[in-house]
């Protein structure tokens, strides 16, 4: 369902409540990463039926590739190959993060106010061996719908979730933080592999 579909009507959305992996009912199956060049990391990703059962298995299967890789505090259904507008993040215990709200997953999750842009080094397991300074939203308002209820959902987050959620955002559209910093002397190599 698109936000037209759903109207403007704010009140219908909700926050993540009492969602948590475990409302999902399935077990999710650790996937292989996929790395740059991979054209699917370069292609915008397609809405998805939340409430599909292929949905729910990628949503499962996300958070669990997230929980065993080191250092993860977000994946995008594209870096496991699927071309889908779903993605998973959890900064819990992030040193950086001060706003937290667990771990979830987001289906054909959009941006809806972006506010107090600042940068911030960024990696990511798509692209292991560089990191980069990424001018971010540090406080930000997303919509989109949860995997298994289809309900839709408004989050407001800030600081490092933020950036967690704009990076994974950036995922599905089909774009890496390397398409956002400002040029090659904002790229490095990356120091401490996770």
């Amino acid at each position: 369902m698109t936000g037209e579909e759903r109207g403007p009507d704010v009140e219908a959305y909700a926050g993540l409540g009492d969602w948590t992996p475990d409302s999902l009912a399935v077990p999710g199956v650790v996937r292989a990463v996929v790395s740059a060049p991979d054209p699917v990391l370069s292609r915008a990703a397609d809405e998805v039926d939340p409430t599909a059962e292929e949905t729910i298995r990628l949503a499962a299967d996300l958070v669990a590739t997230m929980k065993v890789s080191p250092g993860c505090v977000g994946l995008a259904a594209p870096q496991v190959g699927v071309g889908a507008r779903v993605f998973a993040v959890d900064v819990t215990g992030h040193p950086k993060a001060v706003t937290v709200h667990g771990t979830f997953v987001l289906c054909n999750a959009r941006v809806v106010e972006a506010t107090r842009w600042k940068p911030g080094r960024e990696g990511c397991m798509s692209v292991p061996d560089l990191t980069g300074d990424v001018k971010r939203a540090s406080r930000l308002v997303v919509e989109g719908d949860l995997p298994g209820s289809g309900e839709p959902v408004r989050l407001v987050t800030d600081g490092f979730e933020a950036r967690a959620l704009q990076h994974e955002i950036d995922h599905c559209a089909g774009l890496l933080f390397l398409d956002r910093v400002a040029g090659a002397h904002a790229i490095y190599q990356r120091k401490v592999y996770l």
